[in-house]
């Protein structure tokens, strides 16, 4: 249910500007409050778990993301879809880590390797099906139709957990990090805000944007002192761990920058149907679910840093090739090579990159260390779309300003057009003149947007360097410890 909704939204995206004629920052918003919220919380929830009850945690979890996705089916506004999408998060904060969290406790050691492979599986398969479910709904139904389908996928998981799963939770468990996940709730909300409504008007947020930044400083000296972090920076004390949500930071934040504003360019720009535009990632999905275990593997044999040093310059080769996109060009020339191998760079980068993560510290802080993981991929997420927004949103104005004067269309066209450029490649225009401006100022941002993700995948390729030799970069000793 999670997983299907993240990765059906984007392709949605176009439907909802659509329906309530919405601005650029107003689809930022729309992904990025799930984002928040769930980057803010993901920690505090996985800790809700062990105090008050794994199995509780994770119904908790499914019931408000199931009463959030009814809220944005239902909505009439897209200030209700943002609201629903934020509570999303909360309840995908929960739910997430307790899916995990239930297999960890009730799972032997013979089986959990198995058990959480069917929990990786499915995730691969709904990140295939979802995209391409979610096209077809938006398309033959409505866009409220790929929310109204988490309900009786709540209703089925919640009827299985009160027939089959038992409760535990952790007796040594400590009370939530509040003003923790607080600090970094507000920190991230006024800077991501900065970012979004200041694309014009830099100037006017660059405050919001200060205190957020500083409330971020905050979060980390109290994590730093707090007797019961929600992110124990001890940690990070393992260079290879540290190193490795450094890649994780620039890699998921290439590609949320990138797959944001794909889907918007292959139906508003090349006017694929939604269905169409869902199903253009998939050869990445199939491509990362079917070579995984291959090189997951390939760690034992050759270590870490070759793998991740080949897939990010892989993945920076996709964004380049992405740069063929125009708005006349076809699938199989412009789309399919850079897809192909952005696919082949993530998935030799996946594997590799999990289990550096996992090994790089003690067992015992295995859990911490994927918790920290996945709230950095989500933070990447989240600041890649605000910071990738407010870029695309001023190249955006400044080619339209250019086409605009180069062009033979009246002057006041050219100013209606240029008052709703914050509409972007959604716009709406009477003259094919005008269209084909718009079209070209939207190719034009999104090559920039392009270019940036290659950029930092090249980064990633420079940090992966400096892992060390074929090995893994730290041991494990029995004790749990931490270890360079």
């Amino acid at each position: 249910m999670a997983f299907i909704d993240g990765t059906v939204i984007n392709v949605a995206l176009p439907a909802l500007q659509a329906a309530f004629r919405s601005t650029g920052s107003t689809l930022q918003w729309i992904i990025e409050a799930y984002s928040l919220s769930l980057a803010s919380l993901l920690l505090l929830g996985g800790s809700f778990g062990d105090l008050y009850g794994r199995k509780r945690t994770f119904m908790v979890g499914v019931v408000i993301f199931a009463a959030s996705s009814a809220i944005c089916g239902m909505a009439t506004d897209p200030s209700i879809v943002i609201i629903g999408r934020a509570v999303q998060g909360i309840g995908g904060a929960l739910l997430v880590p307790g899916s995990l969290a239930l297999i960890s406790a009730f799972f032997s050691e013979e089986t959990r390797g198995q058990a959480i492979g069917i929990w990786s599986g499915a995730t691969a398969v709904a990140a295939c099906v979802g995209p391409l479910l979610g096209g077809w709904l938006i398309q033959n139904a409505s866009w409220r139709a790929i929310f109204f389908l988490n309900i009786p996928i709540a209703l089925t998981v919640l009827i299985a957990c009160i027939w089959k799963v038992p409760e535990s939770r952790n007796p040594h468990a400590t009370r939530p990090d509040w003003i923790g996940a607080a600090l970094a709730a507000a920190g991230l909300g006024l800077f991501t805000f900065a970012l979004i409504e200041g694309g014009d008007h830099p100037l006017r947020y660059w405050p919001v944007g200060l205190v957020g930044a500083l409330l971020i400083c905050g979060f980390v000296i109290w994590e730093w002192y707090s007797d019961h972090p929600m992110m124990p920076l001890d940690v990070f004390r393992s260079t290879s761990f540290s190193i490795a949500n450094i890649v994780t930071l620039l890699i998921y934040a290439a590609l949320s920058g990138a797959l944001y504003y794909l889907p918007l360019h292959l139906i508003q720009i090349q006017h694929y149907t939604a269905t169409q535009a869902g199903s253009v990632l998939l050869p990445l999905t199939i491509l990362i679910a079917v070579l995984s275990r291959w090189t997951g593997g390939l760690v034992k044999r050759v270590g870490a840093k070759f793998p991740l040093v080949i897939g990010s310059i892989l993945t920076s080769g996709g964004y380049a090739l992405l740069l063929l996109l125009e708005p006349e060009g076809t699938y199989r020339g412009t789309v399919l090579p850079g897809v192909i191998l952005l696919g082949l760079g993530l998935a030799i980068i996946v594997a590799p990159l999990t289990t550096t993560i996992m090994n790089s510290v003690g067992r015992e802080h295995s859990g911490t260390a994927s918790g920290i993981n996945n709230a950095i991929s989500s933070v990447a997420s989240l600041l890649a779309i605000s910071v990738c927004g407010a870029i695309f949103s001023a190249a955006f104005a400044g080619h339209l300003q250019i086409g605009l004067s180069n062009s033979s269309l009246p002057d006041a066209m050219r100013r209606q057009i240029f008052v709703h450029r914050g509409e972007l490649g959604g716009m709406i225009v009477s003259s094919p003149d005008a269209r084909k401006i718009v079209d070209q100022a939207f190719v034009a941002s999104l090559h920039l947007i392009l270019m940036l993700s290659c950029a930092l995948s090249i980064l990633s390729a420079i940090v992966c360097v400096f892992l060390k030799g074929r090995t893994l970069s730290s041991e494990q000793a029995p004790d749990g410890n931490i270890h360079r």
